[in-house]
């Protein structure tokens, strides 16, 4: 079947301009790089690759993914004023061109440390029109749009890990729309990257955490 078009297919996405992928879908990649860390870091190297290495500065995708990483929206003007901002807000913040492989060229790969020297790697790119995803998160192969309520869980690969968050999930009627499971190996670390039609509760997120296995748990918010 096939899908109706919206009037946002047609007009894209309220947003800075000047470009939907260039700018509204670099602020995107930006606000879920900041959930997925779990608020604003303090140092942020960016790498760009492809078209946002090439024509990305042009764009203001730079100021762009830096306004993610403030938690502004797409059409906040303060996205042009981003890079003063962060260096008033105490984020540092540093951009390389990098070759990211077999990846689209409106890709960037996050860097992201806090204070305490936790580091974290996002890759993520702009696909076009606003929409974009996340697909790496560290060394785990994920998927994450940002369309909809996001629940991280970090975990020991054990049998019934699994079983004991979507038990909770279904307790509290929270429909999974639908998730993708990576771990390092067998037994080792692993993460679960459930979107649901609804945000996860504080209960149920509290509950997960408290599963044997479980490491993190982090609820993004749909951006």
């Amino acid at each position: 079947m096939t899908r109706q078009r919206s009037l946002f297919d047609i007009v894209g996405p309220i947003m800075i301009g000047p470009s939907s992928s260039h700018t509204a879908g670099a602020v995107r990649l930006g606000l879920l790089a900041r959930a997925v860390f779990g608020g604003c870091p303090a140092v942020a190297h960016i790498e760009l690759h492809g078209s946002f290495a090439s024509t990305g500065r042009g764009h203001g995708t730079d100021l762009a993914l830096i306004a993610g990483l403030l938690g502004f929206a797409p059409d906040d003007a303060r996205i042009r004023e981003a890079l003063t901002l962060a260096k008033e807000s105490g984020l540092s913040v540093s951009f390389d061109e990098a070759d990211l492989g077999e990846v689209h060229p409106n890709t960037a790969r996050f860097v992201l440390s806090d204070g305490s020297g936790r580091t974290m790697r996002v890759l993520g790119s702009s696909l076009g029109g606003g929409d974009v995803v996340v697909s790496a998160i560290d060394d785990f192969g994920v998927e994450m749009t940002g369309d909809l309520p996001t629940l991280l869980v970090e975990h020991q690969d054990r049998p019934g890990e699994i079983a004991a968050v979507t038990a909770i999930l279904a307790e509290e009627s929270a429909n999974v729309a639908s998730m993708k499971v990576a771990r390092e190996g067998r037994g080792a670390r692993a993460m679960m990257v459930i979107e649901t039609d609804t945000p996860v509760s504080d209960e149920a997120a509290l509950r997960i955490g408290e599963t044997p296995g479980a490491a993190i748990v982090r609820r993004v918010a749909a951006v």
